[in-house]
């Protein structure tokens, strides 16, 4: 079973962060940017469950400032779970997909980055 802990550990404290920030930093942009981080989390979890789906992917909705920490923490489960099933099922993905393992340490860099620009 492949290990999402590292993913689930760096979104659950950059949640934290924001549900700890104060209004005026969230208004500052690291809303916006934790917004567009759980937006790529979901899209990726959405392409992993259904790689052949021939709808484009559901956009996590804007539901406000206050809110985003918790979008970021489900988009992070939402792709933790994935990537586990992902990893139980070799070769059921589309040909020339990544590993999981690779999609794993991508996303856990995205989260990082999107930290990182977002608190300072």
């Amino acid at each position: 079973m492949l290990d999402t802990s590292p993913l689930t550990a760096v979104v659950e404290r950059f949640a934290d962060r924001l549900r700890a920030a104060p209004q005026s930093r969230l208004q500052r942009g690291a809303a916006a940017e934790a917004l567009e981080a759980a937006r790529e989390l979901s899209v990726r979890a959405q392409r992993l469950e259904d790689p052949d789906a021939a709808a484009a992917p559901r956009l996590m909705p804007e539901a406000g400032i206050f809110v985003v920490g918790d979008q970021l923490a489900v988009a992070g489960q939402d792709l933790a779970q994935a990537l586990r099933a992902a990893a139980a099922c070799p070769g059921a993905g589309p040909d020339g997909a990544k590993a999981p393992s690779e999609e794993l340490d991508e996303a856990v860099r995205l989260v990082e980055r999107a930290e990182v620009r977002a608190m300072r």
